[in-house]
This record gives structure tokens, C-alpha cells and sequence, in this order.
């Protein structure tokens, strides 16, 4: 079976944005891992060294591995779906996302990239991020298989 990660920095405690995590979660019918990983120091890069360890520790290597990060590619929802089902059609059984801390990431994080993928320039939080990839992952899932909930505009 097909199996998506998505290694993330902070909790997100109960309430809307939660809720609509977890629906998006329930709704995806690849199996669909949300792990959060969480880290408080005051110095910067002391924080952001530490999530990137907690990241690592939690990283499987076979996974084809897709950074977000501002320096990467953006890609149209089909696009985004496409990606996916080359992913998959190289007999690659997991995608692994990775979702940073207010530092991003270091160098170490991004050279393990398979892919590195933005939703644009501007700075969004870090759990809107992970609506808004979690809403691509099911909407690639309806793309990918011929339901009409895509439309293009």
C-alpha cells in the first residue's frame, strides 16, 4: 500500500485547524502519517539544530523525500498530482514531506531531498502549510483517480 509522512515542526493543539488536519487525514485513502515533532529553545540555531535532528531521527531514507522550502519548485495541483503517480510508478511504496520550523532548514535537511517543493513566495505559517499540503495530497489522490473534485479554472 501506498504510505504518505509528513514530518512536521509543532503540535497543533485541538480546535478548528486540528479538526480540519484531521479530516483531510481521514478523507485520503493512502495511508497518511502526520508526525510532529517539537522543540523549545530561545536561541535560534540551537532550535533549529535540534528539529532537524528530531526530523532525522524520524526520517526513513527509502522514502522518496520532498522538502517544503521556499526554494523549491511550485507546481499546478495536476502538476503536483503527476509527481505522485511518477513517484509511484517507479515502484516507490512512500513520500515522506517535511515541514520545518520558523528557522527552515539546514543544508543537511535539503541535500536529502528528492525534491524540494514551495507554494510560493510568501511566508505562511507553519499550520497553514500543512492544510494546504495535506489539500493537494487529497486533491492529487481525486485527480489521480478521475474524480471530478478537481477543476481547472
Amino acid at each position: 500500500m501506498f504510505k504518505i509522512d509528513l514530518i512536521v515542526v509543532g503540535k497543533v493543539k485541538k480546535g478548528s485547524w486540528y479538526d480540519l488536519i484531521a479530516d483531510y487525514v481521514t478523507r485520503t485513502k493512502w495511508a497518511l502519517n502526520v508526525i510532529e515533532v517539537e522543540s523549545k529553545f530561545t536561541d535560534a540555531k540551537a532550535q533549529q539544530a535540534h528539529e532537524q535532528r528530531l526530523i532525522l531521527e524520524k526520517l526513513d531514507e527509502d522514502s522518496f523525500i520532498i522538502v517544503m522550502d521556499e526554494r523549491g519548485d511550485g507546481l499546478r495541483s495536476l502538476d503536483f498530482a503527476h509527481t505522485i503517480q511518477k513517484i509511484q510508478s517507479t515502484g516507490a511504496d512512500k513520500i515522506t514531506f517535511l515541514i520545518g520550523g520558523a528557522e527552515g532548514f539546514t543544508d543537511e535537511i535539503r541535500n536529502k531531498a528528492n525534491m524540494m517543493l514551495s507554494f510560493g513566495q510568501q511566508t505562511w505559517p507553519h499550520v497553514m502549510v500543512r492544510v494546504m499540503l495535506l489539500e493537494q495530497i487529497y486533491r492529487a489522490q481525486q485527480i489521480i483517480a478521475g474524480h471530478p473534485y478537481h477543476r481547472e479554472g
